[in-house]
């Protein structure tokens, strides 16, 4: 029965993260280029935190390997994306969409790290795989759309093939952890 309720509000969660991203998106709220590094670097640093927890709470051989996969990607878009604005003289600007995913991480992050040592693999990957599938859609249908700067829709346009390689690879875990 507790797992149940913690997959519901896992659920509830994810479909309000992905909710207030629709709607950012819908909404088209006008995002400056700082805005929108901001949300990208914010996100990968949101799938890295979750990454950090997985490495020490789970003993999946599978979920540690996605885990690893998470932190050695983001953190290389993280790289990316700092060398850019660098260059561009940009300094990320937080904003309305930045802080509703990490006011989403903060709740996210606990119930990862309450969840009962036999039901934390499954709560983490089903996290992953509605997390990338949001992160996906946001970035085709707001970062992307409201970039002006060519090299940041660029950079964008070029990290979505290994996020949506990561849902994939998130949908493929889900199906043996949910096996256990």
């Amino acid at each position: 029965m507790r797992t149940i309720k913690r997959m519901h509000i896992l659920a509830g969660m994810t479909l309000m993260l992905i909710g207030c991203l629709s709607a950012y998106s819908q909404e088209n709220p006008k995002l400056s280029d700082p805005e929108v590094a901001s949300v990208a670097v914010v996100a990968n640093q949101i799938d890295i935190s979750y990454a950090e927890i997985a490495m020490k709470r789970s003993k999946n051989k599978d979920v540690l390997e996605f885990a690893q996969r998470m932190l050695t990607d983001h953190k290389a878009v993280i790289e990316q994306a700092v060398a850019l604005v660098t260059k561009l003289s940009v300094t990320p600007k937080d904003n309305a969409v930045s802080q509703s995913l990490l006011e989403g991480a903060k709740e996210t992050k606990k119930m990862l790290q309450k969840a009962s040592k036999k039901k934390f693999d499954q709560v983490y990957i089903d996290n992953e795989v509605a997390y990338h599938e949001a992160v996906i859609e946001a970035i085709k249908n707001l970062l992307i759309p409201e970039s002006e700067n060519s090299e940041l829709k660029e950079l964008l346009t070029n990290v979505l093939p290994a996020l949506e390689a990561h849902l994939e690879h998130a949908k493929m875990v889900q199906k043996k952890v949910s096996k256990y």
